[in-house]
């Protein structure tokens, strides 16, 4: 698919969403030499407005966008970039331009962090240090934390019940990370019974 440049006076909107969370982060405008540059090099380059040049997100900032999927809509006159963020989106030092905050598709960012600690090897890390003790061990680690959020759901405690779901699910992801799987590949099992549930 080719971008039609000629409808919007030789720019086009983009839509840049955050990789993992997919949350909307910021709207720029790119002319064919922003856009070819933004392919090129992998970082979004916009075309600014105000500056009447070309604007690579993060050239003063070092807050880049890593572009990690691109695609063109039915009308081949918008943008869509799926990103990684390299710090805040906003000059204000929020996450997104549109000053939303939110928690949705966070377990994505968490698997990363996750990732990066085991990958890495980052001494003084539990994440790390539990990866390095093996699977029986992780395993075990995600069982004790099913009993103890089983325990809590039987209380009136919210807070301590939240809490124990919230270490279920973290180890759950360590675990993913030990047997090579991704949230994602999970998610895609629960949608396969999207019409049986």
């Amino acid at each position: 698919m080719q971008i039609n440049f000629t409808k919007g006076n030789e720019l086009v909107p983009v839509i840049i969403q955050h990789e993992l969370t997919l949350q909307v982060l910021m709207l720029g405008y790119m002319n064919k030499e922003a856009y070819e540059k933004t392919i090129k090099e992998g970082k979004v380059t916009f075309f600014s407005r105000s500056k009447n040049r070309l604007w690579t997100k993060g050239e003063e900032s070092g807050n880049f966008l890593i572009v990690n999927d691109l695609k063109i809509d039915c009308d081949n006159d918008t943008v869509l970039i799926k990103a990684i963020p390299k710090g805040p989106t906003c000059h204000t030092g929020s996450t997104s331009c549109f000053k939303e905050e939110t928690s949705k598709g966070f377990l994505y960012e968490l698997e990363q962090t996750i990732a990066n600690r085991i990958d890495d090897d980052e001494q003084g890390s539990y994440t790390n240090k539990l990866f390095k003790s093996g699977i029986n061990k992780i395993a075990q680690k995600v069982g004790e934390e099913a009993v103890e959020l089983i325990i809590e759901a039987k209380d009136n405690d919210e807070s301590l019940f939240k809490n124990e779901a919230a270490d279920l699910l973290y180890h759950f992801l360590i675990l993913l990370k030990a047997k090579n799987f991704k949230l994602k590949e999970i998610e895609n099992v629960l949608k396969s019974r999207k019409t049986t549930h």
